[in-house]
């Protein structure tokens, strides 16, 4: 309880990856809670491959995934990117480096 009491209080709460490994029920809870206690005390930047629109398979309980999509979504700014991945073009301009043509 003490560490969900000091994430509350951070200026800016960073989750990076959501939705990539399986949460369990409780842990999706806790996350609720944080959110909750956080609205209005600082930001919260969450990265994530999966479309907020495939946070409900992700969460698997769709009141929870609803409660937490309302809290990130109110006063939000999203970004969604899409293209090639940087990390593939940057191994290619990596192996160009390696091997110049002649």
């Amino acid at each position: 309880m003490k560490l969900l009491k000091h994430l509350v209080r951070v200026a800016l709460l960073v989750i990076d990856d959501f939705g990539l490994v399986a949460a369990t029920g409780k842990q999706y809870r806790d996350l609720l809670e944080i959110l909750d206690d956080r609205h209005g005390q600082g930001a919260t930047l969450i990265s994530s491959q999966f479309p907020a629109g495939q946070w409900h398979e992700r969460i698997n309980d769709a009141t929870v995934a609803d409660a937490i999509l309302d809290r990130l979504v109110h006063n939000a700014h999203r970004l969604e990117l899409k293209g090639e991945s940087l990390r593939k073009n940057e191994d290619t301009l990596n192996a160009t480096d390696q091997n110049p043509a002649d």
